[in-house]
């Protein structure tokens, strides 16, 4: 088992290929169709560009906020030991992951390219494969401290936790 963890790092081995193929893919389907040939960005119209540019600024803040808070765990010299539940990973098991799906959702509604959030959708489901198999490494290192820590925080949407008191009934 140590020898897979050594030679997988922790990450899907065509995760940081998977990334560049999908941004790249993106990049060209949005500037293509939001910028020159205009074929799926007919809600134009209907959604005014203040609203857009709001959503656009609001995610990408959000992002910001995500990337900044998490972005040490890709550093091999400074890659915990431990489960990390501290800043962005106490809500959301891949603040990395959701940050990017949060720009390219960003920018897809900014133009409201519908090739784009179709676009979207793949790139969606590509990070929800390679954080499931990277979820499955982090059980194979950590074992229950990782399983315990995803049982109690969301994969991609913080939890919400409602506090229970417990009633003790006096006879």
């Amino acid at each position: 088992m140590k020898k897979i963890l050594k030679e997988k790092k922790g990450e899907h081995p065509f995760g940081d290929t998977g990334q560049l193929i999908i941004f790249v893919l993106f990049m060209l389907v949005w500037v293509t169709d939001s910028f020159f040939l205009h074929l799926s960005t007919f809600l134009l119209d209907y959604l005014p560009l203040y609203f857009r540019l709001g959503f656009l600024a609001l995610l990408l803040i959000i992002a910001v906020l995500l990337f900044r808070s998490a972005h040490f765990v890709t550093s091999e010299d400074k890659r915990p030991k431990r489960v990390v539940e501290t800043g962005a990973f106490r809500y959301v098991r891949h603040p990395l992951y959701l940050a990017s799906i949060l720009v390219y959702f960003g920018l897809a509604v900014s133009t409201a390219s519908f090739f784009s959030l179709a676009v979207f959708i793949g790139i969606s489901i590509f990070y929800n494969f390679i954080s499931t198999y990277e979820e499955k490494l982090l059980e194979i290192k950590f074992g229950d401290k990782y399983i315990n820590y995803k049982q109690k925080t969301g994969k991609w949407v913080p939890r919400i936790r409602v506090g229970r008191k417990k009633i003790v009934r006096e006879t």
